[in-house]
């Protein structure tokens, strides 16, 4: 599979979001290493992977809230607790 692979300027750029922001909270909270973004050949670069947030944020946009974890529920996360 082809995957198109972004500095954080050209992802802001893309996704309407200040650098910085990304950096600062959007890393490591929503956009995950291994997943989202990448280090090539163990470096301090990162790059992110296009294909692999684009398909994240259609997801998390068309899905219910309650799958979410938004304010009307406890979130999916409550309902591993209860399972486990």
């Amino acid at each position: 599979m082809h995957y198109t692979y972004l500095s954080t300027e050209e992802l802001s750029e893309r996704i309407k979001y200040d650098p910085r922001t990304i950096r600062e909270c959007l890393k490591d909270s929503v956009l995950l290493e291994g997943i989202h973004y990448l280090r090539p050949f163990g470096r301090r670069k990162i790059l992110y992977i296009w294909e692999r947030i684009e398909k994240d944020m259609f997801r998390s946009a068309l899905s219910p809230v309650s799958e979410r974890g938004g304010p009307e529920s406890d979130g999916p996360e409550s309902e591993r607790k209860e399972h486990a």
